[in-house]
């Protein structure tokens, strides 16, 4: 197995320190990694594998003819750097939404669409995080059954906003615990603490969010479906760590639920949590906050539809949503030899 030199772009952010702990804990084959952030972040020390690292200011010139590139540092920072590096020879995994919708750059679920990745695609882009979970448990159920309609509405933790919001929900849960005034939030647009908002991301001219809008055609492109009909209310609910979305599917053809659940429970990272008697997918720390896996339940056949199936999904946004599914992206370039180092 040869063994890269890589880089992390982003590296202070809340997704950027999930890459370097995914790398490592996944053993990934680095041979010498390099961490890029802002200005305000240079010379901070980050660890890996026992070794301590500091952090660098990107610019041009600087990533040291890299191997691969994980970035998680906003469209603006992908779209400045991310051809530079490509055109270099370096494969760029770009977090942000700058490339996914992009004609000719490959948008990757591993366990969805891994044959979409080409080894002359030297930008890749990760999908957003909601989409990510929902097509991970909608791929396998389209393959039997092909999908004609989906609609889903999210549960998305502050995290999926970034270490702002998560600031957010944390000093106003600590003031209303200390019976004192809740601070306004810094980052989200309104309270966080005991409430939830149906705002994620800004409105677009249909009154739709980027991020649903990003749900509808993300969905289309990695499916590869381009006419689906689907639609998305996204929802910010107080939750630190991990999605969660309520999906209704319309198939062409009947797929009962218990034929769904057997399905599921063979699929590539899905964990399959739908024993009525027991217990359901929930964002928390000792369920699937933590974990790579795509965790579904609550499998029922949908009363409004005569070929419709409901279903609850859950995953953790920083790992499978981000940091994880690039990493895994990486394995694949690896793993198809597309490195040539």
């Amino acid at each position: 197995m040869s063994k890269y030199k890589v880089g992390v772009v982003g590296a202070t952010g809340v997704v950027g320190v999930e890459m370097i702990k995914t790398l490592e804990s996944r053993n990934f084959p680095v041979k010498e990694l390099y961490l890029y952030a802002s200005e305000r972040s240079v010379g901070k020390k980050m660890s890996f594998c026992g070794r301590e690292l500091h952090v660098e200011q990107l610019s041009s010139g600087t990533w040291k003819d890299l191997d691969i590139a994980l970035f998680s540092a906003g469209s603006d920072v992908s779209k400045e750097f991310a051809p530079k590096m490509a055109a270099n020879g370096t494969y760029v995994v770009d977090n942000s939404s700058a490339w996914r919708m992009e004609m000719g750059i490959p948008l990757v679920v591993p366990e969805v669409n891994p044959l979409d990745l080409k080894k002359e695609s030297h930008i890749i882009a990760n999908p957003n995080c909601s989409t990510i979970q929902m097509v991970v448990a909608l791929k396998p159920l389209h393959d039997k059954a092909v999908i004609k309609h989906v609609i889903v509405a999210t549960y998305q933790a502050a995290s999926g906003a970034g270490a702002a919001a998560i600031d957010d929900l944390t000093q106003q849960t600590m003031a209303w615990a200390l019976k004192k005034p809740i601070p306004p939030s810094k980052k989200l647009p309104a309270q966080i603490a005991f409430n939830v908002i149906p705002q994620v991301d800004v409105f677009t001219d249909n009154r739709y969010t980027k991020e649903e809008m990003k749900m509808v055609n993300e969905t289309r492109k990695i499916l590869g479906i381009p006419d689906l009909h689907l639609s998305a209310t996204c929802v910010r609910v107080p939750v630190f760590r991990g999605h969660s979305e309520a999906v209704w599917v319309e198939f062409k053809n009947k797929l009962p639920a218990d034929n769904a659940r057997k399905i599921l429970s063979k699929s590539l990272g899905i964990t399959l949590m739908d024993d009525y008697n027991s217990e359901f997918p929930y964002p928390l720390a000792t369920y699937s906050s933590g974990k790579g896996n795509v965790f579904v339940g609550r499998i029922r056949e949908d009363l409004s539809c005569d070929n419709g199936l409901s279903f609850w999904v859950v995953s953790d946004n920083l790992l499978k949503g981000a940091a994880l599914n690039a990493v895994q992206i990486a394995e694949l370039l690896d793993k198809r030899d597309f490195i040539k180092n």
